[in-house]
């Protein structure tokens, strides 16, 4: 342990400066150098540093709007002024210091305050003092300018990545960057991503998409480039660097390929547009270094990126590397076992030619570290931990009371560094804040393992825009959302858009996965209020996972390929195919606060074995919420008890952009929520496509059971439930006591950056109403929905959240509903005071659901409403209302159809408990309906089975109706 301890605690990247120094085998030296006078270096990150000279420091000084969630509407415009001690917290020096002294101009200690012209900085050591005059400058914060490989090898095609990061944000903002000669950029070698939008080539930025937007927004494009100087400057203009996301700039060149060895320098520089404009120097943490050699420089381990998580039996005996081929003709791979103090050869089989290495007879539980040796030179160093790195081995104790979550950073940050692996939770309990999420970092969370949330987690982030106009739902006369159309904060609920209050955190990551057995708890710590805000610092951790713009991730519990069902006599889940019920292999999570993931702008995700709330089913809400994410499967999913949707694709504005969200393979989720099992929306800014969900067990839903909804313009198209698209559907669906089994709607919600709404009164039916109307974004649309296969009874709000037992029954108190197709119209011209004056961009006033099919659906609702409820005419849906109980009762108690064109309904019945006057089905401005194999209830008063008005094309065939109970003498 000791010697493990130590080998861990040495830095891998100082083995690799050495190496780019000396090369392979070449001593270090110990000359004694004289100790020089101190000098002052910036900072990696020193946003308050322009520049250092001889003998002066310019410090910037300026103004920028920065919120944070304390800060009172209309007051973000804060000055960049740095103090005495920010200022020493930006600096390092050459060599050790005996003291650091801030001085005013009066010639007395600053330890505090604003610097200002006229204070000097004395650095002394035994050599003796370098004084610096302080000059406040009027420039933009210096940001960060940094290369993914710093060192590029010479004579062959290399790729260059470089990060820009602005100091500070801005709309309409110019960032320049400038390249030495022998680095040329051109408009097809290169490719930039803005702010996280996406890669695209230099020549294809005027075009790619800014996302979906309102009119009133001021951006038509991401943005602009133009080369100039020989192809060694890039100006990229017209950014909205307002949103941040991580870095703003991602610029990758391929193809360089240097002639000569040595240092190259790049620079960037930013001008703002508001509050003032101001440029940043260009030089400290904006100027990076470019080390050009003769070795090999991209050595690295290959790395498995399969999902699910496994092992197999030579996983840790034998590993593989590549390179970019360097021409050597003999090539020999070396490993140390010590850190690099001492090498031997490596059984290695290599491909020179390829740039390729497979080595063997590795020993597990080893820290090893490889390296390539060729006549001449050699190469970086690449490490590997051959198995799992126990994260006791870092000094992680585990313990009821003490906080781990620096030293567990510093052990995700290690494996991170030495190329990626995996840490392993063993027994006992790990108590953290916010664990910071690495690419390639794996966590295994074992059996007899907690890892549980403390109170004060990261703070929320600060923004550019307030939010306090819209923390806490949207009512339909609330104008504070849309007051900004540019304010991309207030188009959804609070806990979507701040992302570091979270108990684990990741942004624009790769490969990560959170994996296991063992237990994950927010401990009553991570809190489910939209008004999480207004709440003390220490208790605004409201998710437990949130990833923003990350790649290939993994959560879940230790995979089975056997599908996931519920045993409805033991109220417990199991595997098909096993003896015995057995959930050992499950994740488990509790009191997970708002999220127990919100996932945004994340693509290739798979969540699967989770079990939620087995023993506390308190501070639940969301559990997997994807937000603007693509390619995601989910499988395998128990929710004892939650308060909000289990599983919801959605697309929001929280990146201060939309992202559409497409192609989703869900299987094998069962569940009690107080929301919505499965819920496409209510965040639907952009379009939601290519949805296939089967096998689902609804064991009480207090909205709808399966809900596909837009309300924010975004197009929702090809959704199917039991189609066998996931793999065979080998169980019917069920669904016990929900409100609403089914509910696919459009309303007028709007909200997306540059959207604006006004208030309008009008008349519908005989109901006047006041409300907002969005002006100037088209309704959306939702088309292709296929439901397969499904048996629902007990229709009534019966989840046994908040309950106090686990399933109260029936006694007519709970809400219940219609499954219900809703589309939205917008009021008559004729019928709004004044009339109507906007026309919507589409130019349609109607936004009709399209194309939907129920196949062998059957639904045994409970019944009992009056004949005189068929008179019902349900509202339209507005801003703020999108939900089942919105629409009151309906007039059917089978399934209710508004605004739909090509609805089909085949090998279906439609039956109460008791004996209800309303109709089986009732369409309202229906265009073309087909009903077919159909058995339904009709009640002894009722004159009708089927009701439609305004509606044409409607057609029914092999109808069987029974009069009062289902079995009792039918007609046709």
């Amino acid at each position: 342990m000791k010697k493990l301890l130590f080998l861990i605690g040495v830095s891998i990247l100082s083995i690799t400066a050495t190496m780019a120094a000396n090369g392979p085998g070449k001593p270090n030296g110990n000359a004694t150098i004289p100790l020089p006078l101190p000098r002052a270096i910036p900072r990696p990150i020193s946003p308050h540093i322009a520049a250092i000279s001889a003998d002066t420091i310019k410090v910037v000084t300026g103004s920028t709007y920065a919120y944070t969630v304390d800060t009172k509407a209309n007051e973000g415009l804060v000055s960049t002024a740095t103090t005495a001690a920010h200022l020493l917290a930006e600096l390092q020096t050459n060599v050790a210091v005996y003291s650091r002294q801030i001085t005013g101009a009066d010639g007395k200690p600053k330890d505090t305050g604003i610097i200002t012209a006229g204070d000097r900085l004395t650095l002394t050591n035994a050599r003796g003092s370098t004084i610096y005059y302080l000059l406040p400058q009027q420039q933009a914060l210096t940001g960060r300018l940094e290369l993914q490989r710093p060192t590029i090898t010479a004579q062959v095609k290399n790729t260059i990545t470089l990060h820009y990061t602005a100091g500070q944000r801005s709309p309409d903002a110019t960032v320049v960057i400038k390249f030495p000669a022998g680095i040329n950029i051109t408009e097809e070698n290169t490719t930039v991503n803005i702010i996280g939008r996406g890669a695209v080539l230099l020549k294809d930025l005027p075009h790619q998409s800014i996302g979906r937007t309102g009119t009133r927004y001021s951006y038509t494009r991401t943005g602009e480039a133009v080369i100039s100087g020989n192809g060694n400057t890039l100006t990229l203009r017209h950014l909205d660097l307002r949103p941040a996301n991580g870095p703003d700039i991602v610029l990758t060149i391929h193809d360089v390929t240097p002639a000569n060895t040595g240092r190259y320098f790049i620079s960037a520089a930013c001008t703002t547009s508001q509050p003032a404009v101001l440029t940043s120097s260009g030089l400290a943490g904006e100027t990076t270094s470019l080390w050009v050699t003769n070795n090999i420089s991209d050595f690295k381990r290959v790395l498995i990126k399969d999902k699910p998580y496994h092992e197999h039996s030579n996983d840790y005996t034998q590993t593989q590397f590549r390179w970019t081929p360097h021409g050597a003709a003999k090539v020999s791979m070396e490993l140390s076992t010590d850190t690099g103090r001492r090498w031997s050869a490596a059984k290695a089989t290599i491909d020179a030619e390829h740039g390729t290495a497979t080595v063997t007879g590795l020993r597990k539980d080893r820290l090893y570290h490889f390296r390539l040796v060729f006549k001449g030179g050699g190469s970086n160093i690449a490490g590997y931990y051959t198995g799992l790195l126990d994260i006791k081995h870092f000094g992680v104790q585990s313990s009821d009371t003490t906080d781990h979550t620096d030293r567990i950073n510093e052990a995700i940050n290690f494996v991170h560094n030495i190329g990626g692996g995996t840490l392993l939770f063993s027994e006992g309990t790990y108590n953290v804040r916010t664990v910071h999420l690495q690419s390639n970092v794996y966590l295994y969370i074992g059996r007899q393992a907690t890892i549980r949330a403390l109170k004060g987690a990261d703070a929320p982030e600060s923004t550019w825009f307030s939010d306090k106009a819209y923390r806490s739902g949207l009512s339909p006369t609330d104008a504070g959302p849309y007051e900004d159309p540019e304010n991309y904060l207030t188009k959804q609920d609070v806990g979507h858009h701040y992302f570091h209050n979270a108990m684990f955190f990741g942004e624009r990551l790769d490969n990560i996965k959170i994996i296991g057995n063992g237990l994950i708890t927010g401990n009553g710590n991570l809190v489910t209020s939209d008004k999480v805000m207004n709440n003390p610092p220490d208790k605004r951790a409201d998710k437990m996972f949130s990833l923003k713009l990350c790649t290939n991730v993994e959560i879940g519990g230790i995979h089975r390929d056997n599908d996931l069902w519920y045993d409805s006599t033991k109220d417990m889940p199991y595997y098909e195919g096993l003896d015995t019920a057995d959930d050992s292999n499950m994740l488990q999570i509790d009191r997970a606060g708002h999220f127990v993931l919100l996932a945004t702008g994340t693509d290739t995700l798979f969540v699967h074995d989770t079990y939620f709330g087995k023993m506390n089913q308190t501070n639940v809400r969301d559990i997997y919420d994807f937000m603007g994410c693509n390619q995601v499967t989910v499988r395998n999913i128990f929710s004892r008890v939650s308060s909000d949707d289990i599983v919801k694709p959605g697309s929001d504005c929280s990146l201060g952009f939309t992202r559409p969200a497409r192609h989703y393979r869900v299987r094998n989720v069962i569940g009690d929520t107080n929301c919505n099992l499965f819920q496409i929306g209510s965040e639907t800014a952009d379009d939601i496509m290519d949805i296939c969900v089967d096998n689902i067990y609804v064991l009480g839903a207090n909205k709808a059971g399966f809900s596909i909804s837009t309300n924010d313009g975004g197009h929702v198209k090809d959704i199917h439930l039991n189609c066998g698209h996931t793999g065979p559907v080998n169980r019917r669906s069920r669904m016990q006591r929900t409100t609403a089994p089914f509910f696919i709607s459009i309303s007028n919600r709007g909200r997306v950056i540059g959207a604006t709404v006004g208030k309008y009164t009008f008349r519908e039916e005989d109901r006047k109403r006041t409300e907002l109307l969005v002006q100037n974004v088209s309704i959306g649309q939702v088309e292709n929905i296929l439901i397969n296969s499904i048996d629902i009874s007990e229709v009534y709000s019966g989840s046994s959240f908040g309950n106090g037992i686990r399933w109260k029954p029936f006694d007519g108190s709970q809400s219940r509903s219609t499954s219900i197709i809703a589309g939205y119209g917008l009021p008559a011209s004729g019928d709004v005071e004044g009339g109507l004056d906007f026309t919507l961009p589409d130019g349609r006033h109607t936004g009709y659901i399209r194309n939907v099919v129920f196949n062998d659906v059957h639904i045994t609702d409970k019944g009992g409403r009056p004949l005189a409820d068929t008179a019902n005419r349900p509202p339209e849906l507005g801003v703020g209302q999108y939900n089942v109980s919105n629409l009151k009762i309906q007039p059917s108690y089978g399934l209710w159809a508004r605004h739909v064109e090509g609805l089909m309904v085949r090998e279906s019945s439609f039956s109460y408990e008791k004996q209800d006057g309303r109709y089986a089905l009732f369409l309202d401005d229906v265009k073309g309906a087909e009903i077919s194999g159909v058995k339904v209830v009709r009640a002894a008063d009722a004159t009708e089975w089927l009701r439609s008005v305004r509606s044409s094309g409607i057609q029914w065939k092999s109808i069987l109706v029974y009069r009062d109970e289902w079995g009792k003498t039918s007609s046709r």
